[in-house]
């Protein structure tokens, strides 16, 4: 079934780009329907340090966009690895520092929307995470639902996506202490129907200034996945810009030992597609 969730999400991906083929094709009269290219923006943070203490930390981030007259499509790509000195016990029973890595995680995503009017679309979407270190050790989630574009200006974005979909994901094994003794406690491949909901705001404070929020939701009766993205950008140029940024992730079902919320802060160069 994993790998039915990522022929979907590349289902997703290769639909995004033949929409665009189809928007810049000729119709049979004659006619040439709109045309509208892919804008975007890639993001980048890298952070070293040595000495008393040693780190390494990237990020790095893709998201694209199109809007046509008939098509409303988007695709992502995020990346996350870290490596720091943490402390671990030798086969001696001495605790020693060892550099080691201590956040791994990649996800990508893609949507496809047509639209019934200016306003509303249809939408499927689909996306896939892996995460050495999170409450769940990949999760994958595919679906279908109506969108609404409910406010755009050269200022102001605000749009809105609801509808079922299918997911799957393997939690992280976690710990329980009996009678003094952790062992490790494991739960077997988990999927179910949820709801999906996605919230996208964006505001221009100043005419070099922007600030997007990001609200995810993916609602089963077994666990519930929330995600909300919170950016603000300064630009430098017409290309470039300085983001920082703010991830929560939260998992409502967790196996012991394991905390339900991630939170993940950045400080990025981005640029501008």
């Amino acid at each position: 079934m994993k790998k039915i969730l990522m022929t979907g999400l590349a289902f997703a991906t290769l639909a995004t780009f033949a929409a665009q083929a189809q928007d810049t094709s000729s119709t049979s009269s004659g006619t040439q329907t709109n045309t509208s290219d892919w804008t975007g923006s890639g993001e980048l943070g890298f952070a070293s340090t040595t000495g008393n203490s040693r780190s390494q930390n990237l990020n790095a981030k893709l998201n694209l966009n199109q809007e046509t007259d008939q098509w409303k499509n988007t695709f992502f790509f995020d990346a996350l690895r870290s490596k720091g000195q943490v402390n671990v016990v030798d086969a001696a029973g001495a605790t020693v520092k060892q550099f080691d890595t201590t956040a791994n995680r990649y996800d990508g995503g893609a949507s496809v929307g047509y639209k019934l009017d200016p306003r509303s679309y249809i939408v499927t979407a689909a996306r896939y995470d892996h995460d050495d270190f999170g409450a769940n050790v990949w999760q994958g989630t595919v679906s279908v639902g109506y969108g609404y574009i409910a406010l755009k200006n050269d200022r102001t974005q605000l749009s809105f996506e609801i509808g079922p979909g299918y997911t799957e994901y393997q939690p992280a094994p976690g710990t329980v202490t009996i009678n003094g003794v952790a062992v490790a406690s494991t739960e077997s491949r988990q999927s179910e129907v949820v709801a999906r909901g996605l919230v996208n705001y964006k505001y221009r404070l100043t005419d070099n200034t922007s600030f997007e929020d990001t609200f995810l939701t993916e609602a089963g009766s077994k666990n519930t996945y929330l995600q909300n993205d919170t950016g603000l950008a300064v630009s430098m140029t017409k290309k470039l810009s300085i983001k920082v940024g703010f991830q929560l992730r939260h998992n409502t079902f967790v196996l012991p030992g394991i905390r339900k919320t991630d939170t993940l802060a950045t400080t990025n160069i981005v640029y501008n597609i």
